[in-house]
């Protein structure tokens, strides 16, 4: 199996809330359902924000603290210091929820979607189709598989990809896979080839390196029409 896209590692089944859902109803549906955060949806199944437990364990922290220091005039702090004021204050789904959301697509590649949590530091992104409606949700555990694939499963993805990205015969290269690690070897006609194989490699979803011993044909053609036969007056 290749897993190259999000749509073929995300979860279609998502458990997800509305705007008006209660903290105490989150804080049960993330333990109930064993998952770390969930998207806020509205009526028509567009995501409007993510709840995590740190967005939870935050509410509970800053209240604490913003209780503590008494009556504060907002307009005076800070944007950072408000949004945490209003997280204290928050009893519902949509105060909590960090907005906007961060989402993917089911056609965007693993790639993309494990960039997209790196920026935005989220460990969870929801899957939206061309409306904005919700259809799944992926998170690093999922981009994550793709690593777990068996050797011989990717030595034969890699040796695939490879020969029919070159043109050339399955014959003319030897892929060996040892924990994740491509091991390229074999004799190609051309320079540019021996590279071009191993960019093919590194992209196959679940090579951890690749180790390019390929070699190439010597180009003694080429470097005979750059210089040209020497000529008589």
């Amino acid at each position: 199996m290749r897993y190259r896209r999000v749509k073929d590692v995300m979860t279609q089944e998502v458990v997800r809330t509305g705007r008006e859902t209660s903290f105490k109803q989150v804080a049960r549906l993330l333990s109930e359902h064993r998952v770390s955060g969930l998207p806020v949806v509205d009526d028509a199944r567009n995501v409007v924000g993510v709840i995590s437990e740190t967005d939870l364990l935050e509410h509970q922290a800053q209240r604490e603290e913003w209780h503590g220091r008494g009556h504060v005039r907002l307009p005076r702090l800070t944007r950072a210091a408000r949004t945490a004021a209003a997280k204290a204050r928050a009893g519902t789904a949509e105060q909590l929820m960090t907005r906007p959301a961060v989402t993917a697509t089911p056609e965007q590649y693993v790639t993309e979607a494990a960039r997209a949590m790196r920026e935005h530091r989220v460990e969870r992104l929801p899957v939206v189709d061309d409306e904005d409606h919700l259809v799944g949700i992926v998170t690093r555990g999922d981009l994550l598989r793709v690593f777990l694939r068996a050797d011989e499963e990717l030595r034969r993805d890699v040796l695939d990809q490879v020969t029919r990205g070159l043109g050339v015969p399955r014959y003319a290269v030897d892929v060996t896979v040892d924990a994740g690690v491509v091991t390229l070897r074999g004799h190609l006609e051309r320079r540019e080839d021996v590279a071009l194989a191993a960019q093919i490699a590194a992209h196959v979803d679940g090579a951890v390196a690749v180790t390019n011993r390929l070699t190439h044909r010597p180009d003694t053609v080429r470097a005979h029409r750059v210089g040209g036969p020497s000529g008589h007056m």
